[in-house]
């Protein structure tokens, strides 16, 4: 699961930096590991400083918008968001066009045990899309539970994942991220990798009620970023956690098997798909539609897959 204030139309700089161009140099082949020159950290929080500054928001005196994002928070970490982004997972983007202006509900696969897929899809928005967009993340109801992450997650776009939440964003105008599979999508084991899993059908009957545009989402490249080869379930229950994921690397290297494999991702932006009914139809009703978006999905998934040469190239 617009904003309607700029911020004084002007863009803030750090004191005593000097001005950096909009966009920094890029290599002639975007998709290898050739950072910039030294520096590229100062010309990466311009960029990101430049294509914030195009994003219109509602923010209150103390700077936070009715969901409490937070620009600040939001310029600091798309930093690391843009590097992992460019220079890590080296994204491929296809179709980001397709993305309408207004309220619209992004709904994609998930995977890889912790939400980079979302991150990145969310990165895409900001440094590929035209005009930039925040997507607003629909949180799964444990995260709040988290010290630190449940602030930070507001600071930088994110929500609790409740109807209400969602159908007042879709009111404003946002763009609204929806995962249907859940922690059953993010956490599943590597036998299952790009096997869709039952989707809930909560994002359609919002969709109608609120008469918003869905785009399918296709993410290739967050199934082999941490590759599962069990879930300890009772232990994830005694913890209180939704899944205790053991990995190819975790946890067997320490903290360092908790560092993503630099899998090569490609996402695709599906039309958008439109849909007409009453949101108080029965289940049964609701599951056709909801099936149209998940075979769409999982076309555009094979379809990413036949297109890519290499995991990691």
């Amino acid at each position: 699961m617009s904003r309607v204030e700029k911020q004084g139309g002007k863009s803030r700089r750090r004191r005593g930096a000097r001005a950096a161009p909009s966009s920094p140099p890029r290599s002639a082949d975007p998709g290898g590991f050739d950072l910039p020159a030294p520096g590229f950290l100062r010309r990466i929080e311009a960029e990101i400083e430049e294509r914030l500054s195009k994003i219109p928001n509602s923010l209150n005196e103390y700077r936070y918008d009715p969901w409490g994002l937070n620009p600040e928070v939001l310029r600091k970490a798309m930093i690391p968001a843009l590097i992992l982004y460019r220079y890590w997972f080296r994204v491929r983007t296809k179709g980001i066009k397709n993305v309408p202006p207004g309220r619209v509900l992004l709904v994609g696969n998930h995977a890889g045990q912790i939400a980079l897929d979302a991150v990145m899809m969310g990165t895409a928005l900001v440094l590929e899309g035209e005009p930039p967009r925040v997507p607003r993340g629909m949180g799964e109801f444990w995260l709040p539970r988290l010290p630190w992450f449940n602030i930070f997650m507001h600071r930088v776009g994110g929500v609790v994942g409740t109807p209400k939440n969602c159908v007042d964003l879709l009111h404003h105008e946002e763009a609204v991220t929806v995962f249907p599979e859940g922690v059953r999508g993010m956490n599943k084991l590597w036998k299952d990798r790009y096997k869709l899993q039952h989707f809930g059908l909560g994002f359609m009957r919002l969709a109608l009620q609120t008469t918003t545009p869905i785009v399918p989402i296709a993410i290739v490249g967050s199934e082999e970023q941490a590759p599962a080869i069990a879930n300890l379930k009772p232990l994830a229950r005694l913890l209180r956690m939704p899944a205790f994921p053991i990995t190819l690397t975790w946890p067997w290297l320490g903290p360092l098997g908790l560092i993503p494999l630099p899998a090569r991702y490609a996402i695709t932006f599906g039309k958008p798909m439109r849909f007409a009914g009453d949101p108080d139809d029965e289940d049964e009703v609701i599951h056709k539609k909801v099936g149209e978006v998940k075979a769409e999905i999982a076309r555009m998934i094979e379809e990413g897959r036949r297109r890519r040469k290499s995991i990691f190239l």
